[in-house]
């Protein structure tokens, strides 16, 4: 942070430093033995659904999964209807539209 105002210069815009932010959902699946009974993860991906959605319950310890297929064609960002598919270690459901 600048310790004042910045002014503007001819030398070209700002530098913007960006700071990854902890990952809450690794974070609430590892915290045993406070962890919750139940950790459930979302994933919207825009292709390789099934396969990054499993990724993701692995990589992150959840309990569930719920994934969405967010690519433009499916019309899910900005609609009011989506399919969802619910992952877990037992197996996995699709709810539909």
């Amino acid at each position: 942070m600048a310790a004042q105002k910045m002014k503007k210069s001819h030398a070209g815009a700002p530098g913007l430093q960006l700071v990854e932010n902890p990952d809450i959902l690794a974070s609430l699946s590892e915290s045993r033995p406070r962890r919750p009974a139940l950790v459930v993860g979302f994933a919207a991906e825009t292709e390789n659904l099934e396969t990054y959605a499993r990724d993701k319950l692995t990589r992150k310890g959840c309990d569930w999964i719920v994934a969405n297929n967010v690519a433009p064609e499916t019309g899910v960002l900005g609609g009011d209807m989506n399919t969802v598919h619910l992952l877990s270690g037992d197996g996995e459901e699709t709810w539909e539209k």
